[in-house]
């Protein structure tokens, strides 16, 4: 019931859907040797579960986005899981998170190469529609050890116009959440969402998706409450 009525309010404070795309969102998942196969399983279940939330999925739908996934680990080890797809309606939305949660693993046991997985991804946006916001949503649970500086892709990312947020999973690196301020993220209003543990993955990324998905709206949800207290804690 909750849920009903936050879309049902969302559907009210949201414009007419757009005839153009309006939200480009590539997710980019860690899937390094110290993320185990119950951890990424958490994290597929968790955006999945994000998706279908009834926030998420209406502000998707009335933005008319875009999504796709890369599976990333050490360098030269990224792989488009799934392309760009259309969130045209709902069954698209859960479509996309049916395809989520059953989405085999790619690599299990190599590096965290997080300059090379932005490059990857910021290669896919070629193949994008012109949509007026472009967003990399990267969840780790790790710094960078292999590859390219992420500092280092920073300037062709801003130049095609690409947002790029973090979700940083603390469970064994208690500063990354520092580290990912200082050398992941980018854009306007770019930032980071903490999980402590990767139990805490699905309701942070739910979060997390809420304020990319509605950031063209005032948050004044039932379901916004978490993300308003996270947002002031973040500053």
């Amino acid at each position: 019931m909750r849920r009903t009525l936050t879309a049902l309010i969302l559907a009210l404070l949201l414009p007419v859907k757009a005839s153009a795309c309006d939200l480009a969102l590539a997710l980019a998942v860690d899937i390094s040797g110290s993320v185990d196969l119950d951890e990424y399983n958490i994290q597929m279940q968790g955006l999945a579960s994000a998706l279908r939330d009834g926030v998420v999925a209406e502000a998707l739908v009335r933005a008319d986005a875009v999504v796709m996934l890369v599976q990333w680990t050490g360098s030269s080890r990224q792989d488009l899981t799934l392309p760009w797809t259309r969130m045209g309606s709902f069954a698209d939305v859960e479509a996309l998170a049916q395809r989520i949660e059953s989405a085999p693993r790619r690599w299990r046991n190599f590096s965290t190469a997080i300059g090379d997985a932005l490059q990857f991804t910021l290669d896919q946006f070629d193949d994008a529609p012109a949509c007026k916001r472009r967003v990399i949503d990267v969840s780790g649970d790790g710094p960078s050890n292999e590859g390219v500086a992420p500092r280092s892709i920073h300037r062709p990312l801003r130049a095609a116009g690409i947002v790029v947020n973090a979700l940083a999973i603390e469970e064994s690196e208690t500063d990354l959440t520092a580290y990912f301020w200082e050398n992941l993220i980018l854009g306007e209003g770019a930032f980071v969402v903490t999980a402590n543990r990767f139990e805490d993955y699905p309701d942070r990324i739910r979060m997390k998706l809420i304020r990319e998905t509605t950031a063209q709206i005032s948050c004044a949800l039932p379901d916004c409450g978490p993300y308003l207290r996270l947002a002031k804690d973040e500053g």
